[in-house]
C-alpha cells in the first residue's frame, strides 16, 4: 500500500508553486509505502530511530518474523530480552515494551490518536517514551496518511528545499512560508521534497544552488 494522491494534490501545488511544478512534472508519481496499523507503525518507527533505513529494515524484519503480528500482545509476550535480541538496543526494547504496555491496559488509547486533529495526534504520540515530534509526524504520514505534513525537523526536507529553491539556509521563517504555500498539501510536497534531496534530479544535486541563491529565489 502506498501513500494515497492524485490530480487533485498535484494540480493545487503545480498552480501555486512554478518550481515544485517542475519537480512533480520531471519525477512522475512518487511511491511511499504506508502501514495503516497504527501499532506496528509506532514500533517501526521506535525500531528507525537514529540507525540507517537498512539497519531497521533488517530489524524490522526479523520482529515480523519472530513475532508474525507485531502488536501489544505478541510485543508482550517477546519481553525486552527477545527485542534486544532482535538488533535494538536495551532502550528502544524497554520503550517499545513500555508502549505496548500502555496499549494493553488502556493507559493510551491509540484508536483516540487516529481521530485527533494533527497537533493534538503529535502531542498525544511525542508523550510516549522514545517518540519524538519528527517520528509522530512521520507517523501521521506514513500510517494514517494526514495530507498535511512537512516537518520542519526533517533534514531531508529541507535539503530538498534548499535544492529546488536555492536557498543557502532554510531558518524557521522561512520553512513556515513554504508550509503555508503548500498547506493542505503538505505531504505530497514531502515525498517530491524527499525525491530531490535524494537525488531524483542529478543537476540539482551538489553546490549548484547555491551559486544561483540570491538571483532566482522564489
Amino acid at each position: 500500500m502506498y501513500f494515497s494522491y492524485g490530480e487533485t494534490e498535484l494540480n493545487y501545488l503545480r498552480k501555486k508553486d512554478k518550481r515544485l511544478c517542475a519537480v512533480i512534472d520531471r519525477i512522475g508519481h512518487v511511491n511511499r509505502a504506508v502501514d495503516s496499523d497504527l501499532f506496528s507503525a509506532v514500533v517501526h518507527h521506535m525500531i528507525g530511530q537514529q540507525i540507517s533505513t537498512r539497519a531497521q529494515a533488517t530489524i524490522w524484519q526479523r520482529a515480523l518474523d519472530s513475532l508474525g503480528t507485531v502488536n501489544a500482545e505478541t510485543v508482550l509476550d517477546a519481553g525486552i530480552p527477545r527485542l534486544q535480541a532482535l538488533g535494538m538496543t536495551f532502550r528502544k526494547a524497554e520503550y517499545i515494551t513500555d508502549f505496548a504496555e500502555k496499549v494493553h491496559t488502556g493507559a493510551f488509547d491509540l484508536d483516540a490518536v487516529a481521530h485527533m486533529p494533527d497537533a493534538e495526534a503529535i502531542r498525544a504520540l511525542s508523550g510516549l517514551k522514545g517518540i519524538g515530534v519528527w517520528t509522530a509526524e512521520m507517523i501521521l504520514l506514513f500510517c494514517l496518511q494526514r495530507p498535511d505534513i512537512l516537518s520542519y525537523d526533517d533534514l531531508a526536507i529541507l535539503r530538498g528545499l534548499r535544492m529546488v529553491y536555492h536557498h543557502r539556509s532554510i531558518d524557521r521563517r522561512l520553512f513556515e512560508k513554504y508550509r503555508r504555500r503548500f498547506s493542505p498539501y503538505g505531504s505530497v510536497a514531502s515525498l517530491y521534497l524527499w525525491a530531490v534531496a535524494g537525488g531524483a534530479i542529478p543537476e540539482m544535486a551538489g553546490g549548484k544552488a547555491a551559486k544561483t541563491a540570491e538571483r532566482d529565489k522564489a
